[in-house]
């Protein structure tokens, strides 16, 4: 059993985080958090002062966290490696894949994802795909984030798990971290009141603190310590909570189950 650290994906600040980095992180350091995971915005600001922030508030840098043409970008790609590794950050996340209709825009996204994540494991750096609801749509009976796994190199693309998207998207967490427990390491837990159908069905969604909606959390998380987890990150995309409020529920409840 891994004993993995506490993140919180900067999100549920609503853009907080973009005007007072150091008071959002400070705050999150006070709850108790290890780290907290940024978006790609970041890489555009001083560097200097987001690991000041980082730095001061005595936590890390999760990871970041940017889109498909960023992260098929050689320039962006150049940028990012020396951001991560100035601020001491590990992981490259990515969401979302390439054009295409159907099954095609996960295989067109394997080419770009295989080098990228070659590229970040030469720099001493992790790339992982981060999933929502829609990739489990069925095209010819082919679910479009399992044919991503069946054409990717383990080595180089890794899984940023959200285990409230694979709730929606009709499957069971525990069991997928079984089945690709090579990819896993860096997890989203996000919760919210969704019973899981079968189908991937439209939204809205309600996204609630961890623990009172109906994700199966606990053996997500009981699933994830077992296949040497390294980061728990915490992601609710708004609360009718204050930020920190929210935050400090969410981790509670993490460790409340076991984390």
């Amino acid at each position: 059993m891994s004993q993995a650290k506490s993140s919180a994906q900067l999100i549920v600040y609503a853009g907080k985080q973009n005007d007072d980095l150091a008071g959002v992180l400070a705050g999150l350091a006070g709850i108790g958090y290890d780290g907290a995971e940024i978006g790609s915005n970041f890489i555009d600001e001083d560097w200097d002062v987001v690991k000041r922030a980082f730095d001061d508030a005595g936590i890390e840098c999760s990871g970041i966290h940017a889109g498909f043409a960023m992260i098929s970008d050689p320039e962006w790609q150049a940028k990012a490696i020396d951001f991560l590794q100035t601020i001491g950050s590990k992981y490259s996340i990515c969401s979302g894949v390439a054009e295409g209709e159907g099954i095609a825009q996960y295989e067109n996204a394997a080419d770009p994802f295989n080098a990228w994540g070659s590229k970040c494991s030469a720099n001493g750096l992790t790339f992982c795909y981060h999933n929502h609801g829609w990739e489990f749509e069925a095209f010819d009976g082919v679910k479009g984030i399992h044919r991503l796994w069946e054409i990717t190199c383990p080595e180089a693309v890794k899984w940023n798990m959200d285990v409230y998207w694979v709730t929606v998207g009709g499957e069971v967490p525990a069991e997928l971290i079984a089945k690709y427990s090579e990819r896993l390491g860096y997890y989203h837990f996000k919760d919210g009141p969704y019973t899981p159908q079968g189908t991937v069905t439209p939204g809205p969604y309600e996204f609630m603190e961890l623990g009172k909606g109906t994700v199966d959390l606990k053996a997500a998380l009981d699933a994830a310590l077992q296949h040497g987890a390294e980061w728990i990150v915490y992601e609710q995309d708004r609360s009718e909570l204050a930020p920190e409020e929210a935050a400090r529920i969410s981790l509670e409840y993490l460790k409340s189950i076991g984390l």
